[in-house]
């Protein structure tokens, strides 16, 4: 028992774990701070707030986020302090190894997304009535992104999480690099393709793009485009907007 205990807590890397969670705080800051220096990105960011301000005033807004924003903190600390240190690595790997495991994750889990989104959330049964609370925005802005509930909160992390242990198993350990990039890629990701975005010009012409994708997702219960991190399954299955 003791030589298991010893194993298990071997492979505990709580020190990895500490240092994702440190540089996936420094990259999202430094990367914002940076792309709102851009004159273009920072008046976006400013229509947003504008239209955030305005639905935060409906009683239906706060209480929402708040409970999905508590689901979310549980979630995320029970991944630091329990998954994380178990498939994450600090030992040196080959360059070509991080973009390679980031692209694995992300397609995986986009696509075990895309079937839950559309075959679960948008069939007929209880999850459709939950992921309707944030189909109520018809015409999201960055607030929406947050405007979840709870239970969709949980089920869409626990996905990833599990996309990432079981890609971990497979892989073996993921490299620090690897997870502050794939981390803070899915969390922005999944934010910014709800922000309002007008800039169809060079180079945010592609940023603009995806935005408008997920908002005509929006428009009603019936619309495709049911990817998050790509639209390539969309593509492949027929459910494309």
């Amino acid at each position: 028992m003791e030589n298991e205990l010893s194993t298990i807590f071997t492979h505990y890397n709580w020190l990895g774990s500490l240092l994702a969670l440190a540089g996936i705080i420094v990259l999202t800051k430094f990367g914002k701070l940076l792309a709102f220096k851009v004159p273009a990105l920072a008046q976006a960011k400013q229509l947003n707030r504008e239209q955030d301000k305005l639905k935060l005033k409906k009683d239906k807004y706060p209480p929402m986020i708040k409970a999905s924003q508590k689901v979310g903190l549980y979630c995320n600390l029970a991944f630091f302090l329990v998954i994380l240190p178990f498939c994450i690595t600090l030992d040196p790997q080959p360059l070509w190894m991080v973009p390679l495991h980031l692209l694995v994750v992300l397609m995986v889990y986009d696509f075990f997304y895309y079937l839950m989104h559309r075959f679960w959330f948008h069939g007929n049964g209880r999850m459709r009535q939950v992921h309707a609370v944030h189909h109520q925005a018809r015409t999201p802005t960055y607030i929406d992104a947050h405007y979840v509930h709870p239970t969709e909160t949980f089920l869409g992390l626990a996905l990833f999480f599990a996309t990432i242990i079981g890609m971990s198993l497979l892989l073996g350990p993921l490299h620090i690099v690897t997870v502050v990039i794939l981390y803070t890629l899915y969390v922005q990701l999944n934010t910014i393709n709800h922000t309002h975005v007008d800039l169809p010009y060079f180079p945010f012409k592609t940023l603009s793009w995806i935005t408008a994708k997920h908002h005509r997702h929006h428009e009603n219960m019936q619309m495709g485009n049911y990817a998050t991190i790509t639209l390539i399954y969309d593509k492949m299955f027929g459910t494309f907007e």
